[in-house]
């Protein structure tokens, strides 16, 4: 029986609850035997023997033995001694495993199918099943998928990397349909606002900063503000530049922060009034600014895994800054730095002082808080550099923020390293 007993599911799987649960759906029957059918679809086993009493068929049963293959307590081939790891009966057969993942298409919604894919390649080592361009066609693409395929890069045989190709783009080019229209819209907006000028047109007056800066002329037998200074946009021309280093930790926790973070750089490469790098890095660091204008040309240029030096990459990075006044330096990194941890720090500070706004994200993507190195966190939030995990969604009002030097839109969760919630 497959019994769950967290909200990560059985056997500590992420996916087994919520997979379980999207199966036992009501669908508008008997409220008695609704309840029975639901409760025998999310705790498993066989013949009633979770104690429901409830038989299934059909679709149930099927939709069940799905459910089985991967959360059942079948031991498979990944079973430490004594029967330590449950894994799932989907055994080494592509062609079993081809079907199964057919299956679970037709059963669950994409995002549960995601999620079961995920779990899969986790507790069954399906990974080499990936270098199978057969494999490939028949999964789910999204983010993790990517992440995965980009660590299988350099083992993976010329046969397949088309195919991997095709996936990766697949996805990149659904995340830039989701992304661009925002990102160019908040940016764009930021860009007008920073570039502000003494000597506006009419149409370019910033009223609320004119007002705010004259109400030391403010006549009050007239009840109005003679503005002597005024205060206007300048409108983004090419000369009115801002300049973005990416600045990406590579290692394998880090993967779908890669994915985003490439995607997130070929947009701001494609606004005119941005000069935008973005650099890679483990212990080694990679410039991969001239391939901008292709994300996934960027994404295989990454290597997943390796160790981690921030303050080598900071180092590269920091040699590039030709404006420090006019750049934004964001590091994405969970911060667990194999390099100098001082001369990282010092690295940061140097920056910050000669104008460079420094942004560090502990994630970019959609998982929520990563786990991460806590002292260097406390450590750049005393530089005035708070570290804090960012959504894609959130991404273009940080980037937005960072450019008109206003405070971070900084999580709830992360202020204790940022302030009450916001960071300057």
């Amino acid at each position: 029986m497959t019994t769950v007993t967290t909200a990560n599911g059985a056997d500590g799987a992420p996916g087994a609850r919520h997979a379980r649960d999207a199966a036992g759906a009501s669908r508008g029957t008997d409220p008695a035997a609704e309840r029975l059918r639901r409760w025998r679809l999310v705790l498993g086993g066989e013949g009633g023997g979770d104690g429901t009493g409830c038989a299934l068929g059909g679709t149930d049963a099927a939709m069940d033995r799905t459910l089985e293959a991967l959360y059942g307590s079948g031991q498979g081939a990944g079973a430490g001694p004594g029967g330590g790891r449950r894994a799932a009966g989907l055994g080494g057969s592509a062609p079993q495993i081809a079907r199964w993942l057919g299956d679970i298409r037709t059963y669950f919604p994409t995002s549960v199918v995601q999620v079961m894919q995920r779990d899969a390649i986790d507790r069954l080592g399906l990974s080499a099943m990936l270098l199978e361009p057969e494999m490939l066609e028949a999964v789910e693409a999204d983010v993790h998928l990517v992440g995965t395929l980009l660590s299988l890069n350099k083992v993976m045989p010329e046969t397949t990397k088309e195919t991997a190709r095709a996936v990766v783009r697949k996805v990149v080019e659904d995340l830039e349909k989701r992304l661009t229209a925002r990102t160019r819209a908040t940016l764009a907006g930021a860009l007008d606002r920073s570039a502000r000028v003494s000597r506006p047109r009419h149409r370019d007056i910033d009223w609320d900063r004119t007002i705010r800066a004259n109400l030391k002329n403010y006549l009050p037998e007239y009840r109005t503000v003679v503005p002597e200074r005024l205060i206007g946009y300048g409108r983004a021309a090419q000369s009115v530049k801002k300049e973005v280093v990416l600045c990406i930790d590579q290692s394998g926790s880090m993967a779908a922060s890669v994915v985003y973070a490439s995607v997130f750089g070929a947009v701001l490469a494609s606004m005119r009034s941005l000069d935008t790098r973005l650099v890679v890095f483990d212990t080694a660091v990679v410039d991969l600014t001239d391939q901008l204008s292709d994300p996934v040309d960027v994404l295989f240029g990454t290597q997943l895994g390796g160790g981690t030096d921030i303050n080598r990459a900071l180092a590269y990075c920091q040699s590039r800054i030709t404006r420090p006044a006019e750049t934004v330096v964001v590091l994405i990194s969970d911060l667990y730095e194999g390099g100098i941890r001082n001369e990282m720090l010092k690295r940061v500070a140097a920056m910050k002082a000669s104008g460079v706004r420094f942004v560090t994200l502990l994630a970019l993507s959609d998982e929520g808080a990563p786990a991460y190195d806590r002292d260097h966190a406390a450590a750049l939030a005393a530089l005035g550099a708070p570290a804090f995990a960012c959504t894609p969604d959130l991404f273009p009002d940080v980037m937005a923020a960072a450019i008109e030097k206003r405070p971070l839109p900084v999580p709830e969760s992360f202020a204790p390293h940022g302030g009450s919630g916001a960071a300057s």
